[in-house]
């Protein structure tokens, strides 16, 4: 009876032994899951703190590889749409540009200008007067739009009986740009040494070519004046052409 009542015994200090084991294995274990848990979290949340620093710090020039191409990432793309907001307003203000030069005329051509001498009351020449006088010369526009003049006109006098032209020199007059409108005129004038009867070396011009600023081809007008000086080789002659504006 004693034998059994010690084995019986034993066995139950043996189970409750291999039971406290059980135990304190499954508190162990518990412990080293709830460390490595709270362990992988928080490197989980410094990892994704780190990345979004990263892209916060990137996010000007940011590039990732997708399928073996680099793809632009939000930066890039801020940066073009940056710089398709700074090219679109500055073709807005090219083209506000192009519309105020537009609208301020650019240069008068041959081709849309009527040039005629001024004839009526004070414009005509003083005959009488002593030394030079003057004769105007006016240019209208005759086109469609507005246009800019200014500067020395070429003029070139065609003798009466064809056999030479004078190309008169230029004054030291400063001058600026005109405007034209449609329609609007402006003049130059042109001084002028009169020939008197009895003066020897007379020039007798039966045209004037008129070349405006900056164009090759002139506009042929009939000259309504006497006889000048001829001082068509001479260095200072008295007739000699004043600039637009």
């Amino acid at each position: 009876m004693r034998s059994n009542t010690v084995r019986t015994a034993r066995r139950r200090t043996l189970r409750v032994a291999a039971a406290a084991l059980t135990m304190a294995a499954g508190l162990t274990l518990t412990a080293c899951s709830g460390a490595d848990a709270g362990g992988a979290k928080a490197a989980g949340q410094a990892d994704a703190a780190a990345a979004a620093t990263d892209v916060d710090a990137g996010a000007g020039a940011s590039t990732t590889v997708q399928n073996g191409e680099p793809q632009a990432g939000s930066g890039a793309q801020g940066g073009a749409k940056g710089d398709a907001k700074t090219d679109a307003k500055a073709g807005a203000s090219g083209g506000q540009a192009a519309n105020s030069s537009a609208a301020q005329g650019e240069r008068c051509h041959t081709s849309g200008l009527k040039a005629a001498f001024a004839t009526g009351g004070d414009a005509a020449p003083d005959p009488d007067a002593e030394g030079a006088t003057t004769t105007s010369i006016a240019l209208t526009n005759t086109s469609g739009r507005t246009c800019k003049i200014g500067g020395f006109p070429g003029v070139d006098l065609t003798s009466e009986n064809g056999g030479g032209t004078w190309s008169l020199v230029r004054s030291s007059a400063k001058y600026s740009s005109i405007t034209l409108g449609p329609g609007d005129t402006t003049d130059f004038t042109i001084n002028l040494g009169l020939a008197h009867e009895g003066d020897d070396g007379t020039w007798m011009p039966a045209y004037a070519e008129i070349t405006p600023p900056n164009e090759t081809t002139s506009l042929k007008v009939e000259w309504p004046w006497g006889p000048l000086i001829d001082q068509s080789a001479a260095t200072h002659p008295v007739t000699f052409v004043n600039p637009i504006g």
